[in-house]
């Protein structure tokens, strides 16, 4: 699916990003991208879409290396890669339905966008990704009116909207409180699931990387100093990844945090068109 060989992305000033990663995604899996800030998480997946341009290396998309398109061509590339991210990327003018849309601008030509007119089979896929997520009673809402929870939602179907093949997902509970955090991160998985797409992760909350991967890859001043299942994560790893700390105190706490939302945030995933504040 996704060969990354030897990736290197150096900013004119300053140390380089990302120093000769090397990772392999296969088809409809899912990994979480952990590590201190700074250690090049974002730069790797933004890299991945070239909305960074990588400074050598190689980004193998089923065979064909991105780093080698042409403008033209990566548009086109692009289609497949959809992206979910941080800060929701949101138009906050436009309604619920027209940002998912938007999702299919790669498809469309400028002046079917610019007047909204969108295929039947497109605008019905939409509704029910709206359903998916649990904002049917907000296809006419404006984006600005949302809380940050919604706002994610949105972000997440207009991604799959766009029937992609690998989706990159940047900090997506970033902003969002804990309750929240969870409920997203579940409805990220089953849609991911369900799409059968491959997905990466970055996250900066490792126990929601471990409850919610079942793969986590490590990174520490642009290297990969980690990569194998969730459960091989201890404090050793941590340690090796972000530098010494008190881990075993520190997951205790995040787990006794998490215990009295579980139930809570598993029935909001799975109530669509439920109206909520997250």
């Amino acid at each position: 699916m996704l060969e990354i060989k030897g990736l290197v992305k150096k900013y004119p000033s300053g140390p380089e990003a990302l120093r000769g990663v090397d990772l392999n995604i296969a088809h409809s899996e899912m990994l979480s991208l952990i590590g201190p800030s700074g250690a090049g998480k974002s730069t790797l997946i933004r890299c991945v879409n070239r909305l960074v341009e990588p400074t050598s290396g190689e980004l193998l998309l089923n065979g064909r290396d991105l780093c080698s398109l042409s403008r033209s061509q990566l548009r086109l590339a692009r289609r497949e890669i959809g992206m979910i991210f941080q800060e929701f990327a949101l138009v906050e003018r436009l309604s619920v339905m027209e940002n998912v849309l938007s999702g299919r601008l790669g498809y469309v030509g400028f002046w079917r966008s610019f007047r909204r007119r969108f295929p039947a089979d497109v605008v019905q896929n939409a509704l029910r990704l709206l359903h998916r997520v649990g904002l049917s009673d907000y296809l006419d809402t404006r984006a600005d009116q949302l809380s940050g929870g919604q706002r994610q939602r949105v972000g997440i179907a207009r991604a799959l909207v766009q029937q992609p093949k690998l989706l990159l997902i940047d900090e997506p509970t970033a902003s969002l409180d804990p309750k929240t955090s969870r409920q997203i991160m579940r409805l990220i998985v089953e849609l991911v699931t369900e799409h059968g797409v491959a997905a990466i992760i970055n996250i900066h909350d490792v126990n929601l990387a471990k409850r919610f991967t079942q793969r986590m890859v490590g990174l520490r001043d642009g290297k990969v100093v980690y990569d194998g299942p969730s459960s091989g994560i201890n404090s050793d790893v941590l340690t090796t990844i972000y530098g010494e700390e008190d881990w075993e105190a520190e997951s205790a706490a995040k787990t006794v945090e998490s215990v009295g939302d579980d139930e809570d945030s598993r029935q909001a995933v799975g109530e669509p068109g439920m109206r909520t504040g997250g």
